[in-house]
């Protein structure tokens, strides 16, 4: 059997492991996480008073918790959902804090060791034994989405190229996807990327899901052999290379790069704040140890730096980005980083509304839309903004299921219907882009 040559010329020497792990299903690892999240909590909180959210920003800071929504504490003002992981040995503290100062509250998640293990990716060998081929109905761990790229390179040769566009901080190789009918040696191309923040499992898990898609229905779908014909997609499964092979092994909640800091013990950059447009401004810290931190300087995480490095030397041909995150259910666009409208505001505006209609023709879920900065907060150095500003008229970021019940452990038994109906939302931008509204 001939293997892949990776872009540095080196053999993908495991690739007999890896396409025999792709035949039985069997996951690479399997983590309990040393029940470390045994007795931790998830608590929603809505503060109705400018006084409520004063309280909830000095305790918050004060035990350290991990904010699921909003990303920063910062963000915390009257009528924000307020969605909070606590430690068990913090959880009685602020409760009664909670109490004490009379502020409304809900347990979402009583014991998140419990949901941690429901949600899976800690399944059991028999369970993935018993499924055929490649499931997209479970999450993947990174070695197993990197096996997939390499068999897709190696069996759909006509429509996919795998390549890479650099390393990541720990030295992973960061995999793409060009997708598309060689058909002619220039094509406009749309970038899709999906895990920049590690712990939002059902974002790989979509871009998967979107391959498959591609693949599968070329033949029989006029829309989807348009799409494949006239455009080409670059498609990075895993942006977070680092970060997401973290929350398989070491910490589910994991949302950071894993860089090193110098000064301070703690790991890693949000690489959705580490983007040269209006760097380290409103919505981003200067604490390594924040989870919305922006880094050093811009592009300073290597991961950023190469698909940066990679836009821009095709801004011409890349006429949308789309990136995938979770959770909020929102179909965002320009700006993150100011209150402004954008040039093109009518033909973006119309491309995610005609989406969010599409997306909720499949099961009626309801996704809201508009500029990030007044649909979900001001935020600044996201790539959204980045490749806005870099000239690729159509840049957006989906917020995918759900609105807070399950977070980030949407259960596996959701990914089908939330792959399906973000779908018809791509294929949607994806047609508005072919009618030539820039």
């Amino acid at each position: 059997m001939k293997l892949p040559v990776t872009p540095t010329g080196q053999r993908a020497a495991l690739l007999p492991l890896c396409l025999l792990l792709l035949k039985t299903g069997l996951p690479v690892q399997s983590y309990s996480y040393n029940n470390r999240y045994s007795g931790d909590k998830v608590i929603r909180l809505v503060p109705e008073s400018e006084r409520e959210a004063q309280a909830l920003n000095a305790i918050f800071h004060q035990l350290k918790v991990d904010l699921w929504q909003p990303s920063s504490i910062f963000h915390i003002s009257v009528d924000t959902v307020t969605d909070v992981h606590v430690p068990r040995n913090r959880s009685q503290i602020l409760l009664s804090y909670l109490q004490q100062a009379n502020i409304k509250y809900k347990i979402i998640i009583s014991d998140l060791q419990k949901a941690v293990e429901k949600q899976s990716g800690l399944r059991s060998y028999r369970h993935r034994r018993s499924v055929p081929g490649y499931n997209y109905e479970v999450y993947h761990s990174l070695g197993e989405i990197q096996s997939w790229m390499y068999h897709l390179n190696k069996t759909h040769s006509n429509l996919i190229h795998m390549f890479s566009i650099g390393k990541s901080y720990e030295g992973r190789p960061l995999f793409v996807l060009k997708l598309g009918k060689r058909s002619r040696p220039y094509k406009r191309a749309v970038w899709i990327d999906c895990g920049i923040h590690a712990r939002e499992w059902i974002g790989p898990a979509f871009c998967q899901w979107f391959v498959k898609e591609a693949l599968h229905t070329y033949q029989s779908d006029p829309a989807m052999r348009r799409m494949l014909n006239q455009l080409y997609f670059y498609i990075m499964p895993v942006f977070n290379v680092d970060g997401y092979n973290f929350s398989w092994t070491n910490d589910r909640f994991w949302r950071k790069t894993r860089s090193k800091n110098s000064q301070f013990r703690c790991h890693g950059v949000d690489a959705n704040r580490n983007w040269k447009v209006k760097w380290c401004d409103e919505g981003a810290s200067l604490h390594p140890c924040d989870d919305t931190y922006c880094g050093p300087f811009p592009e300073s995480e290597p991961e950023v730096k190469a698909v940066a490095h990679f836009l821009r030397k095709r801004q011409k041909q890349i006429k949308a980005y789309l990136s995938f995150h979770a959770y909020a259910q929102m179909l965002l666009y320009p700006y993150s980083y100011k209150y402004a409208t954008i040039p093109n505001f009518s033909c973006v505006e119309s491309a995610a509304y005609n989406a969010v209609n599409a997306l909720q023709s499949a099961y009626g879920i309801r996704y809201r839309y508009g500029p990030a900065s007044s649909t979900l907060y001001v935020s600044s150095g996201s790539s959204m903004d980045w490749a806005y500003k870099n000239g690729i008229p159509y840049a957006f970021a989906f917020e995918l299921r759900d609105t807070g019940h399950f977070g980030f452990l949407l259960p596996e038994t959701l990914i089908k219907p939330t792959c399906t109906e973000t779908m018809l939302a791509v294929k949607n931008i994806t047609m508005h882009l072919l009618k030539k509204c820039h």
